[in-house]
Parts: C-alpha cells; sequence; structure tokens
C-alpha cells in the first residue's frame, strides 16, 4: 500500500537486527524477508486468521503513545521457546502439535519477544524527533473459533497497519510473524501529508484494484484453460450474473471464445431453475454496487446450489475493506475490481477449476 514508507524502513531495519540478535540467542540462523503491509480492521484480521496465535501487545510511551501487537503462530512460538529451553525435538514436535504451551515456554518466549523489542527501541529512536520508548506487557495466546473475542482481546477494536514478515528459521519457513501497528500510532510516527484534492480518481480506483490483486493473486499467465481438456470444460458450467447487459455480454464472449460453457443472466434470475438446468462448477457475481442485497447473493447461490465450496468470484467497481471482510463472510471465493480484465478473470476461473 502507498504511504507510511518511512516507518516501513524503520519496521524493516529493526526485523533484520532483530533476525541477527535472534539467531545468537538460539543458536540458529533466523532470517527475515521483506515485509508486506495491508491495512486491516480488528474483523477483518481476525477472519484471515486460521492458526492459532500467541499475540504480544507492547506499549509504546513517551511522545508516541499507543499500543501495537507482535502476533507470531503459536506453534512457531512453542518451537521457539522450546529451542531456547533446550527441549528436545522429539518433544518440542509433540508440543506443537498438540499446542502445549507451559509457563516456562511463555517465560522463554517472552525472553525473545523483549530482544525484538529492545531492537525497536535501538532503531526507531534515533530517527525520531521525540522520545520513544516500547515496554512489552503479559502475552496471551489465542485460538480462533475456540477462545472469546472481547472489545480487547486478542487485540483491540482498531484500524491497523498489518507488518507481514515472511521468516525462516534454520532454512524452514515460519508460519506468522505480524507486526499490528494502529493507524493512530503510524500517524505519530510517520506523519502523511493530507492526500491532494487533485488526486485524479483513476490513480485512486488502480491502487484500489492493485491492493486486490495483492490480496488475491490469481495464476500469473492468466492460464485460461486450467481444469479444462483441449479447452473444453469438461464437466458443468460456468454462472455469470450481471445486470449491465453490456458487461454480460462482453464475458460470455471472451469465456466462451477460451473454452468454457456458459450461463449468463441478471441478478434477479430464478436461481432454482438455474441451477436445475445445468451442473454450475463456478459463479461470476458482477455488481453495481456491492450492497447487502447484492452480497447476499452469495449465501443464497450457496443454498440453492447445495454446494458451500462453490467458488464465486465477486466484481465491483468499488471495495471498501468492510464490503470486501462482507463479501467474504457471505461466501465469495475472490474478488476483483470492475472493468473486467480478461487474464485476471480467466487465471483465477482457471485456477478454481484445476483445484475442483
Amino acid at each position: 500500500m502507498a504511504g507510511y514508507e518511512k516507518l516501513q524502513k524503520m519496521i524493516q531495519s529493526a526485523l533484520k537486527q532483530s533476525a541477527e540478535e535472534s539467531s545468537m540467542l538460539l543458536n540458529q540462523e533466523l532470517t527475515v524477508k521483506d515485509t508486506e503491509v495491508l491495512e486491516f480492521d480488528k474483523e477483518a484480521y481476525l477472519a484471515d486468521m486460521e492458526d492459532s496465535a500467541f499475540v504480544v501487545p507492547v506499549d509504546s510511551r513517551e511522545d508516541y503513545p499507543g499500543r501495537l501487537h507482535l502476533v507470531f503462530s503459536l506453534r512457531d512460538a512453542i518451537l521457539m521457546s522450546g529451542i531456547l529451553l533446550g527441549i528436545p525435538p522429539g518433544r518440542i514436535s509433540e508440543k506443537r502439535k498438540l499446542l502445549i504451551l507451559e509457563a516456562d515456554d511463555i517465560d522463554a518466549f517472552s525472553e525473545i519477544a523483549n530482544q525484538i523489542i529492545g531492537t525497536f527501541n535501538s532503531v526507531f529512536q534515533p530517527l525520531l524527533a521525540n522520545k520513544f520508548h516500547l515496554k512489552q506487557l503479559p502475552p496471551t495466546k489465542f485460538v480462533p473459533q475456540v477462545d472469546e473475542v472481547t472489545d480487547e482481546l486478542p487485540v483491540p477494536a482498531e484500524e491497523y497497519l498489518v507488518y507481514k514478515a515472511q521468516i525462516q528459521l534454520g532454512g524452514d519457513d515460519l508460519n506468522r510473524f505480524d507486526i499490528l501497528v494502529p493507524l493512530s500510532l503510524a500517524k505519530c510516527l510517520d506523519p502523511q501529508e493530507a492526500i491532494r484534492e487533485s488526486q485524479s480518481e483513476d490513480s485512486a480506483i488502480h491502487d484500489q484494484a492493485e491492493s486486490l490483486r495483492r490480496l488475491f493473486p490469481s495464476d500469473a499467465d492468466g492460464n485460461a484453460l486450467s481444469g479444462t481438456t483441449n479447452g473444453v470444460v469438461k464437466e458443468g458450467s460456468v454462472l455469470v450474473l450481471e445486470d449491465d447487459p453490456d458487461q454480460r455480454e462482453a464475458v460470455k464472449g471472451f469465456l466462451l471464445a477460451n473454452g468454457y460453457t456458459i450461463l449468463a443472466s441478471n441478478l434477479g434470475a430464478d436461481m432454482k431453475d438455474i441451477f436445475a438446468m445445468e451442473e454450475i462448477q463456478a459463479v461470476v457475481l458482477g455488481m453495481q454496487k456491492a450492497d447487502e442485497w447484492e452480497l447476499s447473493l452469495c449465501s443464497k447461490i450457496k443454498e440453492v446450489s447445495g454446494n458451500s465450496h462453490l467458488p464465486i468470484i465477486v466484481c465491483a467497481s468499488q471495495w471498501t475493506r468492510t464490503g470486501i471482510f462482507k463479501a467474504l463472510k457471505c461466501g465469495a471465493k475472490d474478488i476483483i475490481m470492475k472493468p473486467y480484465e480478461q487474464n485476471e478473470l480467466l487465471g483465477k476461473l482457471g485456477k478454481f477449476l484445476a483445484a475442483a
């Protein structure tokens, strides 16, 4: 995402230095690749969390008040604490499998987290105009679908910049290390100029489209015929639902030209009749506003089809973070921006049909 370049460079520098110091602490090489930066609210961030997590809250004090969070995979935390404690590899594997986190593990990992926080203090302070200090607070574990979500746990309900770091320990990829910085704190650490009124709408839409493509990548080559044989889908059809007749015919045309069997209709069509006529393998759902009624069609399609895994690609000219979350919650499998780009849509359809 655009903006906060200074903050991203500071975090990246602190992470690389932390990796070097953690390598010495663990007696194993720990490396950090470049971080990806996304913007989430709490609800959307937790919706993206599938594995159990170990959450370390960190107070930012002095002239930059706020609270950020270090979020690790719980299994990674058990691994690193086990290495620091000298636990035999077989026992570490067992504890990771069963998600066993004991008091000694928490203390050991808190030492690792405290080392990371100390490095952030030493890297950030010389680059900031005023006093800056981070202090670790008691960590917690969070198991999705099991532990209760409250206003404050596992993280407070705020808008966050989420810095996703890819880390390796001993050459093996670890699962998760996210740094959640509240937007209010990010703006203090790296003040942004006001967005100029002259910024073109096309540029804003382009940035939004690029963000969506990073969140929902498709086949990089736009491989239209994945999941097909000799360019023809062997079983089932693709359903295109679009109220704009020109857009509907355009999508229908280029999908037909690439070997797909197509059913096309408007959003008000009788879904029961459609699914009674053909075996539908995927749905392209074009929307005008991405409002509650249009998004509710995802749930209706899943219900009528009787297939909870039916891939639905929803398309609209604009998306908000809330809209994206609602679309996913309603059952959308992927999200793209209008106007339809042939290679992008073909790549996503190919990916889903190949996995069917």
